[in-house]
């Protein structure tokens, strides 16, 4: 590798593919599961109740692992826990395809969340770790943020295939892939910097409050899609996870060896970059969420034709590595971090006057518009997450931000079918759908216009210190948003 040109030579391309193929595969595994949920149940009979639960199971384990996944990768060593979790990723996926009844596939789900909440920071600090800091991060940023975004648009159209070919082929198809990943990895990934072992021993006690918390919280975030049934329950689970939270700051105030430095969120970049983070990924989920509703129960589309119509937003696959490096070259992490929050914000808006007979061309421009926001918002989030902060901190800082992500995932689903509900007023006339759809809308328009405000605050920060035009990707400080 030359880091005064930028330039990679073979080795790094390879490390460069390897950690793209797994975040390519957490992306494509979702996507795939989603659209084949309706052959699932029809397979196996299961009731809605399961079948939610095998999204929310993913949703669990993922959301209630990631904090502590990325700070075991800092502490345990990045090489070591990739590879582990991509095994059991691997392992857990194919037992979802053997399943005969509904209980192995929630275990299958839950499981394979937990791997995924550990392997992705892993992967994402061995990235960070293994490029330095300039335009060779830079590029290596944005075409790890393509991969990721393009196996979720990606995997919708997949899993109409698979799904067709026979449900069992969307958890089969992933143990394939990682298979392959995982005889690239053992060779190819190195760790220069492997961790010191604490004389303080591990910090449990903070482990498991942390992890009780979030398993609380993620839980919390699932039951408010439903938003009527048993509220008090569901403050009483938002309740203690929010006092595990409260117990896990003082453990970690008072812990000798803490197992997160609370000093991390005093970065403004960081905790910005975690906000936008959670707006933003929560828009979208939001927003795919109606827009399949609308495509396939009120227009009568295939799951397979409605993948194709947001294949589109999978442009930011070929656009991330290219156009969004040189922008952030030129004009600095956050003013593309802003442009590209502002086109989905302004993408979701020319949504809302969605009708009943639209053409597909009607719906080209949001489409267009969600594929520029990806190509100019996850690589920059992805950067802004862990410049400024210490190298060892980074599968940290890299757990924060998926942390943020997955919530906002689960929330942004979670709100747009409350007010859905909501507008739908009693004795459900003809038509009424369509409009408790275009209701529900405006969520995701207010969460992407409100990650552009706050990420607008950073802009303010560095016009303020006057150096807001041309600055070079070089210093942490001067491409954080």
């Amino acid at each position: 590798m030359t880091a005064s040109s930028g330039r990679m030579d073979g080795r790094a391309w390879g490390v460069l593919f390897v950690l793209c193929g797994a975040i390519f595969l957490e992306g494509i595994d979702v996507a795939m599961l989603n659209v084949a949920l309706p052959a699932i149940r029809a397979d196996l009979g299961l009731s809605t109740g399961t079948l939610s639960g095998v999204v929310s199971a993913y949703v669990l384990g993922y959301g209630g692992f990631m904090l502590l996944g990325g700070r075991v990768a800092d502490l345990l060593g990045r090489r070591r826990m990739f590879l582990f979790w991509l095994t059991v990723f691997l392992v857990f996926s194919g037992l979802g395809g053997f399943a005969t009844e509904g209980w192995m596939l929630l275990v299958a789900r839950f499981v394979t969340g937990v791997a995924a909440a550990f392997m992705a920071p892993a992967g994402l600090a061995l990235l960070t770790s293994t490029f330095p800091e300039g335009p060779q991060r830079t590029r290596a940023l944005g075409v790890y943020a393509g991969t990721a975004a393009g196996g979720f648009s990606l995997g919708l159209v997949a899993g109409g295939l698979l799904a067709a070919i026979g449900w069992r082929w969307v958890f089969f198809a992933p143990v394939v892939l990682s298979a392959l990943i995982l005889l690239a990895a053992i060779p190819l990934l190195t760790e220069r910097d492997e961790p010191t072992p604490r004389s303080g021993g591990f910090d449990l006690a903070g482990a498991f409050s942390i992890t009780g918390a979030m398993l609380l919280l993620a839980y919390g975030v699932v039951r408010l899609e439903h938003a009527g049934d048993g509220l008090a329950a569901t403050i009483g689970v938002f309740g203690a996870g929010a006092t595990l939270v409260a117990v896990f700051v003082v453990i970690e105030r008072r812990s000798a060896n803490p197992l997160v430095r609370l000093g991390i969120l005093r970065s403004g970049s960081l905790v910005r970059a975690n906000l936008g983070a959670l707006l933003f990924l929560g828009s979208f989920a939001g927003f795919q969420l109606l827009a399949t509703l609308y495509l396939q129960e009120l227009r009568g589309w295939s799951a397979l034709q409605t993948g194709l119509a947001m294949l589109i937003i999978g442009i930011d696959t070929v656009l991330a590595p290219t156009l969004t490096t040189r922008l952030v070259n030129r004009f600095g992490n956050v003013r593309v971090l802003f442009g590209g929050l502002a086109s989905a914000a302004l993408g979701y808006a020319l949504f809302l006057p969605v009708a009943s007979d639209w053409t597909y061309a009607a719906m080209l421009p949001t489409m267009l518009l969600l594929g520029l926001a990806f190509s100019l918002t996850y690589g920059p989030l992805t950067m802004a997450a862990t410049d400024g902060i210490d190298e060892r901190e980074h599968g940290l800082a890299a757990g924060l931000l998926y942390t943020s992500m997955q919530f906002g995932t689960a929330l942004g689903i979670s709100a747009v079918t409350a007010v859905s509900v909501a507008a739908i007023p009693d004795g459900n006339p003809a038509g009424v759908e369509l409009e408790a759809i275009r209701t529900a809308l405006l969520v995701p328009v207010v969460a992407a216009a409100l990650a552009a405000v706050i990420t607008a605050f950073g802009l303010g920060r560095r016009r303020s210190v006057g150096d807001a035009d041309a600055v070079p990707v070089r210093a942490p400080a001067e491409i954080s948003a």
